[in-house]
């Protein structure tokens, strides 16, 4: 008798929803706190604390809803068998227009077009919801009605324009890679990742943010002079505008080797209004850089990529698999579909692995900050985003640990509290 393959995958994914439904109750019994964590006592006002109490509350009733149709709409498409319907539908169509079903390349493309269809509609009303109501009800957003549906339009034509080379490339290399499908899988997503790694900020990015270099005036010479004395190849310095869609502020660094640009929000600087604080966060990105923390990242997706591609290769020709899911044919776009359907459980424990890595790497970052000479301005920097992005102050230490990539401030701020070791 066959493995129920299909009914594994929707119970799984219900546990896993009943049991992420858990943490989020516990985190929300933590926002409902009325009182400050006695580390942020002093530190926080009053006042931004309940701006901060009122945003996460509203985010997370939001949160509750949202995950609770995903789970229904994502459990009565596999339950349903509505993929395999879809599939055939979207054959019929390629054929309506006068073209070959059988080329499975047209096949797959109609396929997915209709999927980002179905997706955009499906997501519009919370995207909406979230940007227009609950962002704009706390006064982080910026943008305008025209603003939000002119970047959903861009960002359907890049999907439009770089999925079908990407897509074909895939199916042919499936068809024709045989023994060492996982390689040519792998070494080609390899060489993507690089390629779109280069062309975001230069081409993709611009379409959507403004760009332009950081004046001239003490804030530039001070991170010039902080990535000189790292040797960190900084060749640009740019202020992007995300004041132009929300107040949050954050800063980056991207670029490879001896080509790095660092990217301040002008939110960042407008909250902080204190140099030596957004040099202290720049300090603390640095880290992440001094200390490997990117290479190491990317050298880890690159290992899980290579073995889910790996794993993909022993089952991409099992009928049985394609079967449960209502499948008569085993094309390559849905073997990749139901193949990660499958392996959720794996991703579930290898991200809750990652976080805590990240965390740890937050950790050393801010160590390395404060190595520097930074402490105290990077602890009241981190105070600042934190107040001026109402980010939560009370969490659950479960939630957080299961969710969260960078630790809460309140443990940040205690290990930057926490005097150095001293050697005998």
């Amino acid at each position: 008798m066959a493995f129920p393959f299909l009914e594994a995958v929707i119970g799984f994914m219900i546990l896993m929803y009943i049991f992420e439904t858990y943490l989020d109750l516990r985190q929300h019994t933590a926002l409902k706190l009325p009182t400050l964590p006695k580390t942020l006592e002093g530190v926080i006002g009053q006042e931004k604390f309940e701006k901060s109490r009122a945003y996460s509350l509203d985010k997370s009733h939001f949160h509750f809803i949202h995950e609770f149709v995903t789970i229904l709409m994502d459990s009565a498409i596999l339950f349903f068998r509505v993929l395999p319907w879809f599939w055939k539908r979207s054959g019929d169509f390629v054929t309506l227009v006068g073209l070959n079903a059988e080329n499975e390349i047209l096949h797959t493309l109609a396929f997915l077009g209709g999927v980002m269809i179905w997706s955009q509609i499906t997501d519009l009303p919370f995207s909406l919801y979230s940007t227009f109501v609950v962002e704009a009800r706390h006064g982080f957003n910026k943008q305008t009605i025209w603003l939000f549906f002119r970047d959903m339009v861009k960002g359907i034509c890049l999907a439009v324009i770089l999925g079908p080379p990407i897509v074909s490339a895939i199916i042919v290399i499936v068809q024709k890679g045989g023994a060492y499908l996982a390689i040519y899988l792998w070494a080609f997503m390899f060489v993507l990742s690089l390629v779109m790694m280069t062309l975001y900020p230069v081409l993709i990015a611009p379409l959507f943010n403004k760009f332009t270099p950081l004046p001239e005036g003490e804030l530039r010479q001070k991170i010039e002079k902080l990535a000189s004395s790292l040797k960190f190849p900084l060749k640009k310095l740019f202020v992007v505008d995300g004041s132009t869609r929300s107040s949050h502020s954050n800063a980056y660094m991207y670029g490879f080797f001896k080509n790095k640009r660092i990217v301040l929000y002008d939110t960042l600087i407008q909250q902080c209004k204190d140099d030596e604080e957004i040099v202290a966060v720049i300090a603390h990105e640095l880290g992440h850089w001094k200390l490997n923390h990117t290479m190491y990242s990317f050298i880890a997706v690159q290992i899980l990529t290579f073995l889910q591609f790996g794993g993909y290769t022993l089952v991409r020709n099992s009928s049985s698999l394609f079967q449960s899911f209502g499948f008569d044919t085993q094309p390559v776009i849905i073997g990749l579909i139901i193949f990660q359907h499958t392996i959720i459980p794996l991703q579930h424990l290898v991200s809750f692995a990652l976080n805590l890595v990240s965390r740890s790497f937050e950790f050393q970052a801010d160590a390395f900050a404060k190595k520097l000479g930074y402490a105290s301005a990077l602890r009241a920097g981190l105070v600042k985003l934190q107040e001026e992005n109402l980010s939560a102050m009370n969490t659950d230490p479960w939630y957080s640990a299961y969710h969260y990539s960078h630790p809460p401030l309140v443990e940040r701020l205690d290990a930057i509290d926490k005097p150095d070791k001293k050697a005998d």
